[in-house]
């Protein structure tokens, strides 16, 4: 998948989850009906593509695999689309480095104004 086509995919899935993951409603309609839910986030499929949401999801969270897959729909006109119940959070610990970021050791910016501020 070329880069401009992922990122219009990774944008209207990730509409998709959020509307899955904030509305019930949302959910019945996509379960029943997903080419028209899909459509309505900029999914569009071909007449004769088969659509599977999958809400039953182990292991750890992989957009990368998603991306993959929808990939694959387009040589197997079968098309899966990955809505977990609840947002997957991961749960890696942090590195040296994460945690010195997030100590809030990184000053290179003033405390006036933005990171790209050039006043310092």
């Amino acid at each position: 998948m070329e880069p401009r086509e992922r990122s219009a995919f990774v944008s209207a899935y990730t509409k998709v989850l959020t509307n899955a993951w904030s509305d019930d409603n949302y959910v019945t309609k996509l379960e029943q009906n997903p080419r028209v839910m899909l459509a309505e986030q900029g999914l569009e499929l071909p007449a004769n593509a088969t659509v599977r949401i999958v809400r039953a999801i182990g292991g750890d969270p992989d957009l990368e695999a998603q991306v993959a897959l929808w990939a694959a729909g387009k040589a197997s006109g079968v098309y899966e689309l990955r809505v977990p119940s609840s947002p997957q959070i991961e749960d890696r610990e942090l590195s040296e480095a994460d945690l010195e970021a997030v100590a809030g050791g990184d000053n290179t910016y003033c405390c006036c104004c933005c990171p790209c501020c050039t006043c310092t």
